[in-house]
């Protein structure tokens, strides 16, 4: 009997059909298919893979790190860039990180949460995005301190520092001229510590060189008018072993030198920020974010293209929250490849990633298993997932965990496959669970119910903080941007009032809230009283881990990220409107730590 193309797709793990977040059964296009075999380079009449595909089991004998005893700690959610200070060039930086520490360690908390401290673009700083890295092996250098870097002198400061400080959103490109030209200088007088700065670059080895050389060739295409990504670069430069990047290399060895310093002087100040946990008593210190994956034209498919898969994108399926679907626009690994290596590029990643974390949240670690791909020049609809080698990445993952003693925390929120947690929870893989997504048919679930083995949130980066949530800001925004119909905003504004209630009622039962208080609270701005007590009630559960977002401590009402928009909305930009030097002065940022305290009080050394 002749095999179709979905027989055919199916030998490879490219799903011909899936279920949606809502349960509906979709078929993937047969074009779709079609283009998805064309991108692993697999023929439509050839032989069968020498391998079955991949099935949902843990590898024999792998588990990540978790610590003995209890372990019902909390910690402050941050995104870097949004700390404000006084000394700070107009983005937050790891010096802001190091002070951070201390207030939260001050305050009881154990972990200090990051959004994604990869690379980006130095030659296109407008290009923001944390979650589209890249290189995520890499980290970003305009959250340098420049000012703590050894041999800094007052007047390498450019003028106009106040003009970086001052304004409510970053502005990237100031913040790039600034710093790099301040950085410039220091270079040229040399590392403080030339045998350390041979070390690094030793052990970084031939991939740290090449993330160096990109940069480098990157401003140099910028400055003559090319894009940023090398897929804009004239075609001579898109080897990174051919001639023309050989001889860039030998005539602008100084200007690779500079990037290479850049990644050294990043790392310690990090390692720095790692310390001042330690000695503010956090029991796990830095918690660091690691993103899903990394566009299609940055340093990471430039150094090694043979990982990534070109003509394909990673997104999300449609659901609720947005009706056309979701498209990241990153490049995936190549499952064909990783098959072939035992997943060794994605444990390399992993040692990299927990090298300085105490703990590591992976973005959408459904990834393991499968991702949703998309074809250039289709939409998300079209799309369908992808099968990877679930058991070696998590054997790789696990590796890199115990090595490290690094807790790992897995994001399973959207469509998370029938078995994927109970899978994790074998694996010691925290988790994720988030207030506002965790209902049953008649409200919300009881924090009590929450499952141990997880860190608990009321939101995330994707999501409204508390004060828009309650002001249901953010189903005007998705229908504003029209990432939802006009009914569907009315259905969900509808809920709101319903959501709103429950948790009202919830707190009062909890004994967190009277009664003819709850009834007193309407859909405008909520009192601090709430605030706090809808924190001290997720924090009752027996979960491991509990993270408090810093906007929710600092008042903050505006999102930080709405999925879906690029210009729309200033996403990764707004800084928050309480400086750090006053943020653990405030009454709410008081009243929610004590709270956080009081239900999780940090254990003795």
């Amino acid at each position: 009997m002749s095999r179709t193309i979905e027989d055919r797709a199916a030998e490879f793990a490219i799903q011909p059909s899936y279920h949606a977040l809502g349960g509906e059964f979709v078929r993937a296009p047969v074009e779709t298919l079609r283009e998805m075999l064309g991108a692993f380079g697999i023929s439509l009449d050839g032989p069968p893979p020498d391998r079955a595909p991949p099935e949902m089991r843990a590898p024999d004998g792998y588990r990540c790190f978790l610590p003995e005893g209890e372990m019902r700690r909390w910690g402050i959610a941050a995104q870097l860039y949004q700390l404000r200070s006084e000394r700070n060039w107009g983005i937050g930086d790891f010096a802001d990180l190091c002070d951070l520490a201390r207030i939260g360690g001050a305050a009881g908390a154990d972990f200090i949460g990051l959004n994604p401290l990869h690379a980006l673009f130095l030659a296109n700083p407008a290009h923001t995005s944390p979650f589209s890295p890249s290189n995520r092996r890499f980290l970003n250098p305009l959250y340098i301190a420049v000012d703590r870097v050894p041999g800094y002198r007052p007047e390498f400061a450019p003028e106009g520092l106040g003009q970086l400080r001052a304004p409510d959103l970053v502005d990237y490109p100031a913040v790039a001229a600034a710093k790099l030209g301040a950085l410039r200088r220091l270079w040229r007088e040399g590392p403080d510590d030339a045998m350390g700065f041979m070390r690094f670059c030793a052990e970084g080895g031939e991939l740290l060189r090449r993330h160096a050389l990109f940069e480098a060739i990157s401003g140099q295409m910028v400055a003559d008018g090319y894009g940023a990504g090398w897929l804009g670069w004239p075609v001579e430069f898109h080897d990174a072993e051919g001639q023309a990047v050989i001889d860039f290399a030998d005539a602008r060895g100084d200007e690779v030198g500079f990037h290479l310093w850049l990644q050294w002087i990043a790392d310690r100040q990090l390692e720095e920020a790692r310390d001042a946990c330690r000695a503010a008593g956090m029991k796990i210190g830095l918690y660091l974010d690691f993103a899903v994956g990394e566009v299609p034209d940055g340093s990471s498919t430039w150094s090694d293209p043979s990982l990534a898969v070109p003509g394909l994108r990673i997104g999300a399926s449609p659901d609720w929250f947005n009706a056309q679907g979701q498209d990241w626009g990153l490049a995936p690994l190549s499952p064909v490849k990783l098959a072939d290596l035992r997943a060794a590029p994605f444990g390399a990643l992993m040692q990299d990633a927990t090298r300085r974390a105490g703990a590591l949240r992976i973005d959408h670690a459904m990834g393991v298993w499968q991702l949703f791909l998309i074809p250039d020049g289709m939409g998300a609809p079209q799309g369908t997932y992808v099968r990877y080698p679930i058991e070696d990445m998590l054997r790789a993952l696990a590796e890199a965990s115990c090595r490290n003693r690094t807790i790992v925390i897995g994001e399973d929120l959207g469509n998370v496959p029938d078995g994927f947690r109970e899978l994790m929870a074998r694996m010691n893989i925290l988790s994720y669970r988030i207030l506002l997504f965790e209902r049953h048919d008649h409200g919300y679930i009881a924090p009590e119910h929450y499952p141990r083995e997880a860190l608990v949130c009321l939101s995330t980066h994707d999501l409204p903080t508390f004060r828009g949530w309650w002001r249901g800001d953010d189903v005007a925004i998705r229908r504003d941007f029209r990432l939802i119909s006009d009914e569907a905003a009315r259905q969900q504004g509808d809920f709101r009032w319903t959501e709103r209630r429950q948790l009202l009622e919830d707190l009062a039962r909890a004994g967190l809230m009277a009664w003819d208080e709850i009834d007193r609270i309407g859909p405008d701005d909520p009192p601090e009283a709430l605030v706090v007590a809808v924190h001290r009630h997720l924090a009752r559960a027996p979960s491991r881990l509990f993270a408090v977002r810093i906007e929710d401590m600092a008042g903050e009402v505006a999102p930080v990220n709405v999925p879906s928009t690029v210009d729309e909305h200033p996403n990764w930009r707004r800084r928050l409107g309480v400086p750090l030097e006053a943020l653990g002065e405030t009454a709410l940022f008081r009243g929610i730590a004590g709270a956080l305290e009081a239900e999780r009080p940090r254990e003795p050394s």
